[in-house]
């Protein structure tokens, strides 16, 4: 049938469930029992919310989302300051949100907390104030992020771990499951422990995205010349760009090294607690 004359689905809303009149829902949206959705929210097509979620006042939430049981989107930022200034979040497209996962809105008027597509949230999970969560990112049970933390795409962050304030990963890095992230991991790099360390190169999860053999084995020189070789990072850039410059993803992880907003440095290598 053609799709525009497909008729719309209608939203299905619990009759214990608390929408406002202000709401808006896409076609096909399932509410679930006890669920609220606050005023000016907006669910795009086809999301459904399980019992008792909270889809709190201007969030808004895009499509083919599966909200869990008492996941709350939206709650007040954890910040002492906050003085109830109009702020927001913004959901992209078919993540999935765990059992009593929460992401806050912003911090400060017209702030908002973003998060991609094609995610991952387990349970428990928290999202900071500010935090900036690219696509296909899996956050793992327990984990939390602090305000203004930035997931780069296909990034994971392992099961209780805690990312600091003002903290960015890289693409397609790994951070081991209970670490505390206090510095920055570069694009491609597994890192682990308290504080967290750079450990090696993500190969297995470079695998997995399909990343070509030849771009591997330049990322895993670049980062023995990053960690291995007992330069500086500096003298690292300018020694990974002169052998390796021409390599796509290695300019990716070059530029992630040059951005200048790197508040507080990079993780480092320790030989102690390399993982063989």
């Amino acid at each position: 049938m053609d799709a525009e004359r497909t008729p719309a689905v209608p939203p299905r809303i619990h009759p214990t469930a608390l929408v406002d009149h202000a709401a808006e829902l896409g076609p096909g949206v399932i509410v679930g029992p006890y669920a609220v959705v606050g005023p000016g929210a907006s669910i795009g097509e086809g999301t459904t919310l399980g019992a008792h979620a909270v889809v709190e006042s201007g969030v808004v939430v895009g499509r083919h989302n599966a909200i869990g049981i008492g996941v709350v989107l939206g709650s007040r930022p954890q910040h002492r300051r906050f003085n109830d200034e109009r702020s927001t979040l913004v959901v992209g497209d078919r993540n999935v949100f765990g059992e009593y996962a929460t992401a806050s809105r912003g911090f400060g008027e017209g702030t908002r907390t973003e998060i991609g597509s094609d995610c991952y949230l387990m349970s428990y999970v928290h999202v900071g104030h500010d935090c900036r969560v690219g696509n296909a990112v899996t956050i793992t049970s327990g984990a939390g992020l602090a305000g203004y933390v930035s997931i780069d795409d296909g990034a994971y962050v392992g099961g209780m771990g805690g990312v600091h304030q003002f903290v960015r990963v890289g693409r397609l890095a790994i951070i081991g499951g209970v670490s505390m992230v206090r510095q920055d991991v570069p694009p491609y790099v597994l890192a682990a422990g308290v504080p967290a360390r750079a450990h090696s190169l993500n190969g297995v999860g470079l695998r997995r995205a399909g990343v070509p053999q030849i771009h591997r084995r330049a990322l895993r020189r670049a980062f023995s010349l990053l960690y291995l070789r007992g330069l500086g990072v500096p003298a690292a850039m300018e020694a990974i760009a002169a052998e390796l410059g021409e390599d796509l993803y290695v300019r990716h992880l070059l530029d992630f090294l040059r951005s200048g907003s790197h508040k507080r440095g990079f993780v480092r290598w320790t030989r102690e607690n390399r993982l063989d």
